[in-house]
């Protein structure tokens, strides 16, 4: 199992797809299928039944899942950029820096 550059709250790009050039926030990512879900991205309409939520059923829009592929990290500057990994020099631990700016990131 492989890390990803993308984590959960972080601001990304669609680069491939039906909603390539929009910008949005992860919301999950979904590690075994290689999939994240961003806010207000990739919309699908599902039919529902009537239930307890939604007494009258219908159609409602969710967000589907996008592969990581398909999505790059946005940096503080809010440019598209590749991702590497290093060492911190304090902790010791693995961090997530930007290959553009090579800034840390969070």
């Amino acid at each position: 199992m492989s890390k990803f550059s993308i984590k959960k709250g972080d601001n990304v790009l669609v680069i491939a797809g039906e909603d390539k050039g929009q910008k949005g926030k992860v919301m999950l990512v979904n590690v075994e299928k290689q999939r994240a879900i961003v806010e207000n991205l990739n919309l699908v309409s599902k039919h529902t039944k009537p239930n307890a939520d939604n007494p009258k059923g219908g159609i409602i829009k969710k967000e589907a899942p996008i592969h990581v592929s398909n999505l790059k990290l946005l940096d503080s500057t809010g440019k598209p950029s590749r991702i590497g990994r290093k060492k911190d020099e304090k902790s010791g631990k693995s961090v997530r820096y930007s290959k553009t700016t090579g800034e840390v990131i969070k």
